[in-house]
């Protein structure tokens, strides 16, 4: 989704791809883009751990999955490094205190900019709706239907990444929670002041499932073995019932979960995470199309387009699920599930962590 103003409700193929233009695995060129090549020093990797490449079934054709997730191709990456959690606060206030950035959710909205991507003749809100600000949970009190976010999501003007909630709230506390409220734009600036980059979603969801296959799950393909909760997931009636039986009401201090098999915290559930991947609905299709054996270093396509959203000027894909995930409405705290949203978007269940190649 992207910036939202009640008065307007939900704002919102050729594709170039790494080596998937070639027949075969074995004849294809690690074609990782010029601005994605980044030279790393060891001192840059600190909180960060080596996930050696290889190749694995992308998607999911499964029970939980929706129709985006399919169809299963078999894919290669290369190794990287990824950092072991999301970005917290304490490591985004460094990047600000060290540039002045500000992000998105912090500028006031420019209207010729927003109406580009809603349908034509829509009405101009109250210059009041157009202040900073940025999409905060807020739970109904009773049962509510599942067809309009709006019940459960308002536009707080003045929520940000230091006010999670609104100008009334800040970080306190939360300075190892991750980092909120995030667009595609700030997690592109922190990597670039980091000397990183955003994962494709093929690198992400490689990481995310660990040992585990093609299980449903990162852990297997039980949501709680025996009981446990092994990730920060909505558990309850959603959205207006939230049980915290996890621990935790919203996010949680980053590591608070058992890492999976590759030493990497928090894939699943707590927030959601940006990859650089323009978001198509068909692209597991097309890269089925192809007729590779293997498709290696896919990068995703190369424009966006999300059917449910066709005035949308740019969505990327998003993965992992977040404190908001439930099975009543989505079941999205797997490795393969996705979701579009808009390069603008900030949300209080949206956050990132970064990758970055080897020397």
């Amino acid at each position: 989704m992207t910036r939202f103003i009640p008065a307007v409700g939900i704002c919102s193929a050729i594709i170039v791809l790494s080596s998937c233009t070639t027949k075969t695995a074995e004849s294809a060129q690690d074609a990782v883009p010029d601005k994605e090549k980044i030279s790393t020093s060891k001192s840059d990797t600190e909180g960060m751990i080596w996930v050696e490449g290889g190749v694995y079934v992308m998607g999911s054709e499964g029970d939980f999955a929706e129709n985006h997730e399919g169809p299963t191709v078999k894919v290669e990456v290369s190794g990287f490094y990824i950092d072991t959690t999301e970005v917290t606060n304490a490591k985004f206030r460094a990047f600000t205190d060290a540039t002045g950035y500000i992000t998105i959710a912090e500028r006031d909205i420019d209207w010729n900019e927003l109406s580009k991507e809603l349908a034509p003749g829509t009405p101009r809100p109250a210059d009041s709706l157009l202040a900073a600000g940025s999409l905060v949970f807020t739970p109904p009190t009773e049962p509510v239907p599942f067809d309009d976010i709006r019940r459960w999501w308002r536009w707080q003007p003045g929520a940000n990444w230091r006010h999670p909630y609104g100008p009334d709230s800040d970080l306190t506390g939360k300075e190892n929670h991750p980092v909120v409220h995030i667009a595609y734009e700030d997690a592109l600036a922190y990597c670039d002041w980091a000397g990183k980059r955003l994962p494709t979603e093929a690198e992400w969801e490689f990481a995310a499932r660990g040992n585990s296959g093609d299980s449903q799950f990162q852990w297997g393909d039980e949501l709680t073995p025996n009981g446990i909760y092994l990730a920060n997931f909505f558990q309850g009636e959603f959205p207006y019932d939230l049980k915290a039986l996890d621990g935790f009401k919203y996010s949680a201090p980053v590591g608070s979960f058992e890492p999976n098999s590759y030493g990497i915290y928090d894939m699943i559930g707590n927030v959601w995470e940006w990859t650089s991947d323009y978001y198509q609905p068909d692209i597991k299709k097309q890269y089925a199309a192809m007729g590779l054996k293997v498709c290696r270093n896919p990068l995703g396509p190369s424009s966006s387009f999300d059917p449910n959203d066709p005035y949308a000027t740019e969505k990327r894909v998003i993965k992992g699920g977040s404190f908001l995930c439930s099975e009543q409405y989505c079941s999205n705290y797997r490795p393969s599930a996705r979701m579009a949203t808009s390069f603008d978007s900030g949300q209080n269940h949206l956050g990132f962590r970064c990758v970055a190649n080897k020397n």
